[in-house]
């Protein structure tokens, strides 16, 4: 309990500290949150780099990023599993061209993978939030994009650092992968995406992306990040404000 109180606690002075230290203007300030627990094995953890790196260098996003009235936006790569385990893997970098996305792109391929026990998507949540405390940006808008295979199952339960975050100001987006199979001699979760809509997403304009399965990852990524980027959902309407 003592350490919820402080995993909570921590998220108050992110508004307040990113404001006072933020210098640079971006449209959109984005962590990118990946679960990186053991129920992902190698292939599937590479199918999931790969989505990411291949999306984050598409024509359409970096349409997207252009498209801003800034033309930049700031993004930083998280992965996490347990209590134990969340780090930063390429921290706060300003995309604002092809050339830029490509060399985050390259950093994010030859950056080490590593996979941990447990599945912790409160405190995956929480660490992404304590970002925006030392980003150096500033931005209408602060989201945290946060993708899985499964459910809380180590930490504080994922709804009450969703609801702390869009307190303050910060939305919540899921990506959760769909897994038609046994997950450590368990059945699979195929009510997955019900619990990211109802635990996992929150605040204005939030929504979440499904991915039937790793290997339709990298298109769910690609459609998410076009929408989270832009403000505008696949049809072409404006995103929920």
């Amino acid at each position: 309990m003592k350490r919820r109180t402080a995993l909570l606690g921590s998220l108050a002075a992110v508004t307040a500290a990113s404001t006072a230290r933020a210098e640079t203007l971006v449209d959109l300030q984005l962590v990118l949150a990946v679960d990186v627990s053991r129920s992902i094995d190698e292939v599937e953890a590479e199918l999931q780099r790969r989505g990411y790196i291949e999306a984050l260098t598409n024509e359409r996003v970096i349409d997207a990023i252009l498209s801003g009235e800034n033309r930049r936006i700031a993004v930083c790569y998280t992965e996490w599993a347990g209590t134990h385990y969340q780090v930063v893997v390429i921290d706060w970098t300003v995309i604002d061209s092809p050339a830029a996305a490509r060399r985050f792109a390259d950093k994010l391929a030859e950056a080490p993978r590593q996979s941990q026990s447990w599945t912790a998507v409160g405190d995956g949540l929480a660490h992404a939030g304590q970002r925006f405390d030392s980003s150096g940006f500033v931005a209408k808008r602060r989201v945290i994009d946060i993708s899985g295979d499964g459910r809380t199952n180590d930490g504080p339960p994922a709804e009450l650092v969703r609801d702390r975050l869009v307190q303050l100001g910060i939305v919540v987006n899921g990506l959760p992968v769909m897994m038609n199979r046994t997950n450590f001699g368990r059945p699979p979760d195929l009510s997955l995406d019900k619990y990211y809509e109802e635990n996992v997403t929150g605040g204005p304009g939030s929504f979440m992306i499904v991915a039937e399965n790793f290997d339709h990852f990298g298109r769910a990524v690609r459609t998410k990040l076009v929408r989270e980027i832009s403000g505008v959902d696949v049809t072409g309407r404006p995103a929920p404000a």
